[in-house]
């Protein structure tokens, strides 16, 4: 079922989702069951499963000589999303990324993906390769969501990379994109952000999903803006607790974002990270019976495939 379906059959009522990180290279699948085995008692309607691009590993030589290779460090996106959805019965969405990908390589997982029963994608640019100062475009792929936006709205009307394939058959995906409650740290200042994301919507996006945050009124005047640029989609928040005191660095470095004082006082006071997470759960439980007043259609928590905190914060809200 689509994103949207679901939203719309809740009639209101506020949804869970859960965002996993697919295993490592080289271990098992068994890491997402026990996540999901954790989480599946809040009866969440999808799941989200991240797409990774390309790092690089150095290999010194004999000679010592270090060569630079190319691998992948979280592969299987898709085959955890037929896994997921085979296992739970629950709709998986994968996440597609500009880097890393060539655009027929995208097209071949879109296929994969269809052939599935995958009614949902979440159309990423992606970040930088690690050691990178900025994104720089895979050779043969796209350089910007809105382009890989638009290579998945061809494939719902049947228009493939090459003229060659006649094919009357579409594919029929629902497709979400990110949204920044404290605006993409590359853009100018946030009326342009709102141009480009209007843009998306004009495209054929049919959902948002925001950067995480931390002040709820972050995401109001987000929402508030979104429908004053006549963009009128649901409006998906993201959301994470704080768990450890290195997260008061990490988190604005990473995803340039602000952490209220309120909250930074209280995470620096804490003697250890136990009480971190104590801190940053009840945080979260605040802020999402504020979400819930406001009407956000749904609550999707980024877990990390870390299901504790996550657990301990819905248990709270059901």
């Amino acid at each position: 079922m689509k994103i949207v379906d679901h939203i719309k059959n809740a009639k209101g009522k506020t949804l869970f989702s859960f965002e996993l990180l697919p295993p490592a290279k080289g271990q098992g699948i068994q890491s997402i069951f026990k996540t999901m085995d954790e989480l599946m008692e809040f009866n969440p309607p999808f799941i989200d499963v991240t797409y990774h691009r390309e790092d690089y590993l150095y290999k010194q030589h004999s000679s010592g000589l270090l060569e630079r290779v190319s691998y992948r460090k979280r592969p299987g996106t898709v085959a955890i999303c037929a896994a997921i959805m085979n296992k739970y019965k629950v709709d998986a969405v994968p996440h597609l990324i500009c880097g890393g990908f060539t655009k027929e390589e995208t097209e071949n997982a879109l296929i994969d993906l269809n052939f599935l029963g995958i009614d949902n994608v979440l159309v990423l640019r992606g970040d930088a390769r690690k050691g990178d100062a900025d994104f720089i475009p895979t050779p043969g792929g796209h350089e910007y969501a809105t382009d890989l936006l638009e290579q998945v709205t061809n494939m719902n009307k049947g228009q493939y990379l090459h003229e060659d394939i006649e094919s009357s058959w579409k594919t029929d995906f629902c497709i979400g994109v990110a949204g920044y409650p404290e605006k993409h740290f590359e853009s100018p200042n946030f009326n342009t952000d709102f141009k480009y994301l209007r843009r998306k919507v004009e495209m054929g996006a049919e959902f948002i999903v925001t950067q995480m945050f931390f002040n709820v009124e972050k995401y109001k005047e987000f929402v508030t803006k979104c429908r004053e640029n006549d963009i009128h989609v649901p409006i998906i928040p993201g959301l994470k607790p704080l768990t450890t005191k290195k997260q008061l660095i990490a988190l604005p470095k990473i995803f340039h974002l602000d952490i209220p004082e309120e909250l930074s006082d209280a995470v620096s006071d804490c003697k250890n990270n136990a009480e971190v997470r104590q801190v940053g759960e009840e945080w979260l439980v605040q802020q999402c019976k504020e979400l819930i007043d406001f009407g956000a259609p749904v609550l999707h928590f980024y877990t990390m495939s870390n299901p504790g905190p996550t657990k301990n914060i819905v248990s709270k809200l059901v």
